[in-house]
């Protein structure tokens, strides 16, 4: 699966309305609130230790900070690396007002957790672990730069004390970047599998109207094709011009032999039959239909003598998904070379796998349409992509891939499928 920058939408969702870049950002401006309130109304209640100076070019400096990044916030949350420098850069904040409002005897020092749980949720491993590392670190200079005063306070040894207090904050730390970190991840995996079903289920959605819409077509050409072959044989016996006859018969017959296909398919599917067929009978069948339905498609073959007796698993859908991509090459170079011209080639990948490429002689498909087509419908300057979208969903049916990309001499159509073991045997298949 491609990997994509971390998307706070995905990671917060919306809660009363706001982004969540805003919510992120909320929660930094309530913090940088929280720092002030102590330092003017809280100090006495809590006996923090003031270094008002220092203080005051530290809340200077994050005000600062703040509004660029309010400013900057939705292009810098789009990516990990930009939430984990406003993180990081919080945390250094927090660490500068603790260090002068009392150091290790700040009854808040527990608020350098607040980066690293943020961090935990919305970035990857190494993002909880370093601003872990970093407060860890400053924790304990704090500890080791404590006055003899403060260890020994009214005649009693605080140092156990401190060491508990460094050590409850470890642990802590620990909890967030592992627990909170992999209930996130498993979050986030969930939410991307639930996607991608989303999706899928939209796609079979859409395969499901075309394919009701081709079975009420094909019950609809029926009755004037039939009606077509007896107008036919009435002109043939009054001397109709030879040639048109010809053209007449091939169109038609053509047009009986795909209803006849599409009447089979349908029973098959229905009745969910798979077969077993050697790779020889599928070159054969397929080169019988070209030549049926296509004659005006000058197309290659090959076959190699080592693939010929091996096997796979196939139903109805497949021919007709493999000359569906024929059809769309065909017409590809007629359109570019003025000639139908297609190759066509089997080859193995590895012993378990199976590769088919459709060659044609086009110009190519546009860029920005090589990774939407065959997964939804497409609107080109050729089609919709409707016939494209029909093979890639009959050949996933059968655990096969197709992936369209441009050659140097227009598009290749790349059909993977799994291959049968060389000692399994023939017959149905479930």
């Amino acid at each position: 699966m491609k990997s994509t920058p971390i998307g706070m939408n995905g990671l917060f969702g919306r809660t009363g309305g706001l982004a969540a870049a805003d919510q992120l950002a909320l929660l930094r401006v309530l913090g940088l609130l929280l720092q002030l309130g102590l330092t003017l109304l809280g100090s006495d209640a809590f006996g923090l230790t003031l270094q008002p100076e220092p203080l005051w070019w530290v809340f200077g400096l994050e005000s600062a900070y703040l509004a660029l990044t309010l400013w900057l916030r939705h292009p810098l949350y789009r990516q990990s690396a930009g939430i984990f420098i406003a993180l990081l850069l919080d945390t250094l904040f927090w660490i500068s007002w603790l260090w002068f409002s009392g150091g290790a005897t700040n009854a808040f020092i527990s608020l350098l957790l607040v980066p690293i749980a943020l961090a935990a949720v919305t970035l990857p491993a190494w993002g909880s672990w370093s601003l872990a590392a970093l407060s860890t670190l400053a924790y304990s200079l704090m500890i080791l730069s404590l006055p003899e005063g403060h260890i020994r306070h009214h005649g009693m040894d605080m140092s156990s004390h401190f060491l508990g207090m460094w050590l409850n904050f470890v642990v802590s730390a620990l909890v967030l970047t592992t627990s909170v970190a992999l209930i996130s991840r498993r979050l986030r995996r969930q939410d991307t599998e639930l996607g991608w079903l989303r999706e899928n289920q939209l796609r079979q959605e859409q395969l499901l109207a075309l394919g009701t819409a081709s079975a009420q077509m094909a019950h609809q050409l029926a009755t004037p094709l039939a009606s077509l072959r007896l107008l036919l044989d009435e002109a043939m016996e009054e001397g109709l011009d030879a040639e048109a006859q010809v053209q007449m018969g091939q169109a038609l017959s053509r047009c009986e032999v795909t209803l006849n296909e599409l009447r089979r398919a349908t029973e098959s599917i229905r009745e969910r039959r798979r077969q077993a067929v050697t790779l020889a009978a599928l070159g054969q069948n397929m080169r019988q239909q070209l030549m049926l339905l296509m004659p005006e498609v000058d197309f290659s073959f090959t076959l190699p003598a080592g693939l010929t007796e091996r096997e796979i698993i196939t139903d109805a859908s497949l021919l007709p998904a493999l000359l569906a991509l024929v059809d769309n090459a065909a017409k590809a170079s007629l359109n570019n070379t003025g000639e139908p011209k297609v190759e066509i080639g089997f080859d193995s990948l590895g012993d378990t796998r199976l590769e088919i490429n459709i060659k044609d002689y086009g110009c190519g498909i546009e860029a920005h349409l090589l990774g939407e087509l065959g997964l939804m419908p497409v609107a080109s300057r050729t089609g919709m992509g409707v016939a494209v979208l029909l093979s890639h969903a009959s050949l996933e049916k059968l655990g096969g891939e197709l992936v369209l990309h441009n050659g140097p001499q227009g598009c290749e159509a790349r059909i993977s499928l799994p291959l049968l073991p060389v000692s399994a045997g023939k017959g149905d298949a479930a």
